[in-house]
């Protein structure tokens, strides 16, 4: 193959894993909301060492394990900070929210609005 065809081939590759990074963030960001109302932790480390060892074992090559556990390193990173952003906004979007109805915020002595 040309250096052409080589790297038109890791263009495409790079549009792939963009894709399946992005369904894999969609899927972080649910797990972030089922965390939330389990109140579970954002960071949980022996998930993230069962997810090591899962690359590992499918590591056919040529990177070395831990170029590849590197990587997956940052990935996580990345997911675990977006995990936190969306809950972030979440829980400033319910302290935004305005009382529900029959709930007007009046104090019952004055009638009056805190």
């Amino acid at each position: 193959m040309t250096l052409e065809e080589l790297r038109a081939q890791i263009d495409v590759l790079d549009r792939q894993l963009v894709e399946l990074l992005s369904e894999r963030a969609r899927a972080a960001q649910m797990i972030g909301h089922l965390k939330a109302a389990t109140s579970l932790p954002v960071y949980e480390p022996a998930r993230e060492k069962v997810i090591y060892a899962n690359v590992r074992a499918a590591n056919k090559g040529p990177l070395p394990d831990i170029e590849l556990t590197h990587i997956y390193e940052r990935i996580i990173d990345v997911m675990r900070a977006l995990q936190r952003n969306e809950l972030a906004s979440e829980r400033n979007a319910q302290a935004q929210t305005p009382p529900g109805p029959g709930t007007t915020g009046a104090t019952p002595e004055t009638g009056n609005k805190q």
